[in-house]
């Protein structure tokens, strides 16, 4: 036991020293937005964890700005697709042109080639532009005619959807969903904060210009530290116990959510949940999971995954509330 604890010393020294570059990006994305540190915490925990983020919240919540500035302080390559419902497939992965100089045919990247890529209004686009951006997001790599390009690394998706209009919009299926780590929703600012963005933003001498901070290098390294974050069996224990009273809420004295769920969170959930605890624990500079971090990025990690019936939305019961209702019930180690 005392080897082990020397080991977790020793890694909690190695975090310390390797998640400084956590401040200095804030810093740095801190100069052209203000607030929102919630937001922007989810975005550094999508870099950490590979996982792409779904952000939902009203149009000028400074989403694009924020993934923007992101890509920035990495000195990454930023590309904006914007989903409208005529968009194709080849407008997001690319195509092959004909060439008539060459009498060949040559490969025509897309927008999808970047570090970063906003895919806005995801809800926006027919099904089959929404899949080719999935495959991409889930394989890393894309194929064109007969050659498969893999995607350069760091690559993050960060899909935003409005919640206001509905109207010609396209829901995402439950599968698609699926597969992004976290879906974060975002709120307006302080009235304090909103103050300094009027100020920011009539004053041209405020507005700075963000500069690279830390290389693609730093950020890999920083992802294969994350995997090393020591995670206790009891905190294991507590994920797969939150997890499964999504599925089973009787077994976990929560019988009167049974009839308010359609389906429970995917084993997709128990993974994406213990990589972003860790990735939480990463950016806090501990070399330790706290069951703290765990339900810190419950939410984020659970609200897309639980599938609510008829009678649940009869009730106003949103899957945020039976996600608040298990983390109340599951005990904590």
């Amino acid at each position: 036991m005392e080897n082990s604890s020397v080991d977790i010393r020793l890694l909690n020294e190695r975090i310390n020293q390797k998640s400084s570059f956590i401040d200095l990006l804030n810093l740095e994305i801190g100069k052209s937005i203000v607030g929102q540190k919630y937001m922007i915490e989810r975005l550094l925990i999508g870099l950490l964890a590979q996982g792409h983020i779904l952000l939902e919240g009203v149009p000028g919540l400074a989403k694009t700005l924020a993934i923007k500035s992101l890509a920035q302080a990495i000195n990454g390559k930023f590309s904006r697709i914007q989903f409208t419902p005529d968009l194709l497939p080849a407008d997001v992965v690319g195509t092959m042109i004909y060439n008539q100089q060459q009498n060949q045919f040559q490969v025509r990247k897309g927008p999808i080639f970047a570090n970063f890529v906003l895919a806005d209004e995801i809800n926006r686009a027919p099904a089959k532009v929404q899949s080719a951006l999935l495959e991409a997001m889930q394989e890393k790599q894309i194929t064109l005619g007969e050659t498969t390009f893999k995607l350069e690394e760091p690559f993050l998706v960060l899909a935003t959807q409005n919640p206001i209009e509905q109207e010609g919009t396209y829901a995402l299926p439950e599968a698609q969903v699926d597969r992004f780590m976290r879906k974060v929703v975002i709120g307006y600012p302080e009235k304090e904060e909103e103050r300094l963005i009027i100020r920011q933003n009539i004053n041209p001498q405020l507005q700075t210009k963000i500069n690279p901070v830390i290389s693609h290098e730093q950020i890999l390294e920083a992802r294969d530290l994350v995997r090393e974050v020591y995670m206790d069996e009891k905190i294991e224990k507590y994920i797969l116990d939150i997890v499964f009273a999504s599925r089973q809420p009787e077994t976990y004295k929560l019988a009167k959510l049974k009839p308010l769920i359609s389906y429970g969170a995917s084993p997709r959930a128990s993974i994406n949940l213990a990589l972003a605890s860790k990735a939480y624990a990463f950016i806090k500079r501990r070399g330790y999971v706290i069951p703290e971090d765990v339900r810190a990025v419950c939410m984020d990690v659970m609200r897309h995954r639980i599938g609510v019936t008829y009678e649940a939305e009869a009730e106003n019961m949103t899957s945020e509330m039976i996600v608040s209702e298990i983390l109340n019930a599951v005990e904590v180690p």
